[in-house]
Parts: structure tokens; sequence; C-alpha cells
């Protein structure tokens, strides 16, 4: 068995519905695929003390799993106030309306398509419901509109897609650029060093316990795909398709078309910094 402390992150080990820190609780939507691994965790975020709670990412537009969620929130003496997006995917996303219906709430996004009510999302912004404290942390580059939420009373970050609690996130090509993940990623290691974050909040995946060592396996693992990439390229591979063939030939078949996307990505980027 692999010790879990000696894994990038230090993820905490099995995904469950449940407290993960004293303000946040997860509700694992029943979702699980390759792409979504054991499901998207839907966030409760609420102050010990307070009645008031915020969903981050609803999830898919399961009627059961949403009813899950607003019943989890009653249960810990908590009513639902608002909804927070980190971003459109389907998976993350598609719930959002059904549960502004069922818990009469408005819907926070960055983009203005996933709003419910006036107001979005923007960086540097704070939520603050019900005592909560939650700071906009944009992390562009999984998509264009992808959001962090830093949590800074439990030294935490939600992060969606940007990081995941298990493998590596793919930047989803156009919309998603490489150039702007890898900031993302500074930006995220900026808040562990600069603000004491320690814990990652995935929107897939385990908890992890490390967050700098989750940030710099990503940049890592970044570097080491880019320079792979590079050397295809000049070994004559010139497709995306024939790049992905040749870079992720140990990668499950079923996973190499987002793969294809991430290497569209990562040749956009190379090109645009003339190294290939």
């Amino acid at each position: 068995m692999t010790n879990a402390s000696a894994l990038p992150g230090q993820p905490r080990g099995a995904v469950v519905s449940g407290w993960a820190t004293s303000r946040t609780i997860n509700v694992l939507a029943p979702n699980p695929s390759a792409m979504t691994l054991d499901g998207t965790n839907t966030w409760i975020v609420t102050e010990p003390d307070s009645d008031l709670a915020v969903v981050v990412d609803p999830g898919p537009l399961d009627e059961a799993h949403l009813r899950n969620v607003v019943a989890t929130a009653e249960e810990a003496g908590k009513r639902i106030a608002l909804t927070l997006l980190t971003h459109g995917h389907p998976d993350h996303a598609e719930g959002a309306g059904r549960l502004a219906e069922l818990t009469g709430t408005k819907v926070r996004a960055l983009d203005p398509a996933l709003r419910l009510g006036d107001e979005g999302l923007a960086a540097g912004d704070v939520i603050r419901t019900g005592g909560l404290e939650l700071r906009v942390v944009p992390t562009p580059g999984h998509t264009a509109d992808s959001l962090c939420f830093h949590l800074p009373a439990d030294r935490a970050v939600l992060t969606g897609d940007t990081i995941l609690g298990r493998g590596t996130t793919v930047v989803a090509h156009p919309d998603g650029r490489l150039g702007d993940y890898l900031d993302s990623l500074r930006r995220l290691r900026s808040l562990t060093v600069d603000d004491g974050v320690h814990t990652v909040l995935p929107g897939h995946g385990p908890v992890l316990e490390d967050a700098q060592g989750a940030v710099e396996f990503y940049l890592a693992h970044r570097a080491n795909r880019l320079a792979q990439v590079e050397t295809a390229v000049e070994n004559g591979h010139g497709s995306a398709a024939d790049v992905v063939a040749h870079v992720y030939a140990d990668v499950d078949r079923s996973l190499w078309p987002a793969a294809e996307l991430s290497v569209r990505a990562q040749l956009e980027y190379l090109q645009e910094h003339g190294l290939i």
C-alpha cells in the first residue's frame, strides 16, 4: 500500500462526504468517471457559530444530489444563503439553477451567463456571509473563467479543477491557456508561502494536506510535459494527435482526447515563446 504522505500534496485518503475542515463539508456527487475521478466535490462552507452557509460548485443537475446538499446543510443546522461557482463546466455548475430554486438563493460566478442575480465575482472580491470570509482568487488556465476561493480561517483554498486531489488538470484549449495556468499556479504558490495556506479542497479527489507540495508538483509536471512536447515536435511529431500518441503513450487511451486539449495548449505556448 502506498503511503499517502509520500504522494504529491499528501492526499488525506478516500474521498468521502462529511466534514473536511472546521468550516467545510463535502457532499460527493454521484458522477464518477475517468475525468471526474470519484465525482464532483460539492462544498458547503460555513462559520461554526453561524446558521448560514455558502455552497461552492453544486455539481451536476442531479435532483437527488442537490436535495442531499440541502439536507446536509440542514442537518448541520445551516441554511444555504448563496451559491458560488469555480467555473462553468457542467460537472460543477449544471445544478446551480436548480439549487437556487430549492434554496431561493442567488448564484455568483465570473461568467455572466452563469449568474443568477446581479452580482458576479471578480479578483479581490471578498464574500462575507454569516461571518464567513471567502476571498476570490482568479486562476484562469483550466478554463478562462476559473476561480479559486481562499478560506483564511481554515488556511485552505477551494480549487475547483485548478488543482485536483489526484492526478493533474487538463488545460482545456482553446478556452484554457497554458501561460495563464502557469501564472495561476504561481499565484496559488504565493498563497501557501505568504498567507499560510496548507489545505487544498479540490473539485475532485481527496483533500490535500500539503498545498505547497501540490503546487510545486503541478509546476514541475507542466515543465516536464512542455519539454516532452518540445522534443516530440523536434523529432517530427507535428500534429497534436501525434504528440499525444508519443508523449502520453502510457496514459489510458480514454483520456487521450483530454490530453490532446492540453497538448494543443502546450503547442500554442511553445509557439508564442518561439520555442518551436
